[in-house]
């Protein structure tokens, strides 16, 4: 927890608390006494968390909390938008390459692990897929 505490004051301190505490809605010396772990009486509440993270796309505390918990944070890529009839064809494609794979798979009555392992790739490729569809409908 002091980790992620010490994470989240550099956080605070690193990008101009000042400013970052106006595009909270917060008092500068407000924000510093809520983000600093050694004042008993602070009081960081997670939509401060929230707004610290937001404007100041600083993801230290994040980082910390996810390496006390065994987890690594990575930053997603988005995908690229494409025009939606293309979109919609590459999502058809993989969704007839996840039946195919799953009809393979049961034609013996057995699915074992090169089965299990086919079919989930051909299912992130869906979701990729998805995702790219989703840019591409909001890009419309």
């Amino acid at each position: 927890m002091e980790n992620f505490l010490r994470a989240t004051q550099a956080a605070v301190l690193d990008n101009e608390a000042k400013t970052l505490a106006a595009k909270m809605g917060l008092g500068h010396v407000s924000l510093l006494q809520r983000a600093n772990p050694d004042n008993d009486a602070h009081h960081l509440t997670i939509e401060h968390l929230f707004g610290i993270l937001l404007h100041s796309g600083d993801m230290r505390p994040l980082e910390t909390l996810a390496g006390e918990f065994g987890f690594e944070l990575v930053a997603k890529q988005a995908p690229k938008p494409q025009e939606l009839t293309k979109s919609m064809i590459s999502v058809g494609k993989e969704f007839a390459d996840l039946t195919i794979a799953v009809h393979s798979a049961l034609e013996d009555g057995h699915v074992c692990q090169f089965d299990k392992s086919t079919i989930r790739r051909e299912i992130s490729h869906i979701r990729e897929s998805l995702d790219v569809m989703d840019a591409s409908v909001r890009a419309a």
